[in-house]
């Protein structure tokens, strides 16, 4: 039995509390939809910023009434402290998703990015400590490697912040880590790489690459790739890090040597392999889909070459074993977007 399973196990005996904030957004909702079926209580908060009903709406859709019954929803924003104490009242584990991502936004928006994502986060993290929760995971980002140009990627060698979201997320973790010093409160960060899967969203200016393009090549329209399409990141199916918040919050804090870890595949997947995967899987999936070449356009500000992480420390420590390497992740995510599409047309 795998170390995943075994925690499963024992919360589906033992059930526990659980606050998810950004609990509409993508990957929040992939966490509730988890939580729910293995027949956890969760409190969910978000102020709908960049989340969406229609994420709850499909979790709904996916649990028994009995399950969904065990979720309760608070409509707030991390920047007001008051909010924070009160849904992290009688909560065992917090997973801190909200966060306004992006390193477009927050180079158009810097204020606000570091209003959500660094008072938003020192809200959450002091509320947590007064509540007395037992751990707090929270999403740290791949960013806060910056410049630093060695592959892959291990968590305690960083570069200098090439963005003011960068910046927001390295600040998380200094935060992260004096509250474990001074105060003994337990933080585990998890540095995301590229997270994609079934329901991110495609729209908006700041839409994630994966979605976005899904969306493009469902829709028979061409898709621009920043660069020469060689530049490469470690794509993350997000049950993936559904697997590593779930580990990390419920782990032994004298088992972890740091408190941080990255949640990746240590792969590197370049822009124009990942379009390739798409199409396929896109052409498989809709009869008669035509695919066009894509458009290269410049380099995107703020970017880095190229992103691996090295996991050995989360497959070491947490006992992370990813269940969907690439592939396998964007035929489910295609699928998904398919499925939708179909469902709107009915």
């Amino acid at each position: 039995m795998s170390e995943f399973e075994r925690v499963k196990e024992n919360l589906e005996l033992n059930p526990r509390i659980w606050l998810v904030t950004g609990v509409a957004g993508f990957i929040g909702s992939n966490l509730l939809e988890a939580l729910l079926k293995l027949n956890q209580k969760v409190m969910g908060l978000d102020n709908f910023a960049t989340g969406f009903q229609s994420n709850l709406d499909l979790v709904k859709d996916s649990v028994t009434k009995e399950q969904w019954d065990r979720f309760k929803f608070r409509e707030g924003d991390i920047r007001d402290f008051d909010t924070c104490l009160e849904v992290c009242e009688g909560v065992d584990y917090v997973l801190h998703q909200a966060a306004l991502g992006s390193v477009p936004r927050s180079i158009n928006d810097p204020i606000t990015s570091n209003s959500a994502n660094v008072t938003g986060f020192l809200n959450m993290i002091t509320a947590a400590r007064d509540e007395n929760v037992s751990s707090f995971t929270y999403a740290a980002s791949s960013s806060t490697y910056g410049d630093h140009p060695a592959l892959p990627k291990v968590e305690n060698v960083i570069g200098k912040p090439l963005s003011p979201y960068a910046v927001t997320k390295y600040v998380n973790e200094l935060y992260a880590e004096v509250f474990e010093s001074v105060y003994g409160f337990r933080t585990v960060g998890l540095r995301y790489f590229n997270v994609f899967g079934p329901r991110q969203n495609p729209n908006g200016a700041y839409a994630a690459v994966i979605p976005k393009w899904i969306g493009s090549v469902l829709s028979g329209e061409q898709i621009a790739i920043n660069g020469d399409g060689e530049t490469s990141r470690d794509f993350c199916f997000v049950q993936n890090a559904v697997q590593m918040n779930i580990l990390a919050a419920c782990s032994n804090p004298l088992t972890r040597s740091y408190g941080l870890f990255n949640v990746a595949l240590n792969d590197r997947t370049s822009l124009n392999t990942l379009y390739e995967l798409i199409s396929s899987a896109a052409q498989n999936l809709v009869e008669g889909l035509k695919v066009q070449s894509p458009a290269y356009q410049d380099f995107r500000a703020g970017d880095v070459r190229h992103s691996q992480a090295d996991i050995s420390r989360a497959t070491d420590e947490l006992g992370y074993a990813p269940s969907h390497r690439i592939a396998e992740g964007v035929v489910e995510t295609v699928k998904w977007f398919v499925e939708q599409r179909k469902q709107q047309v009915e």
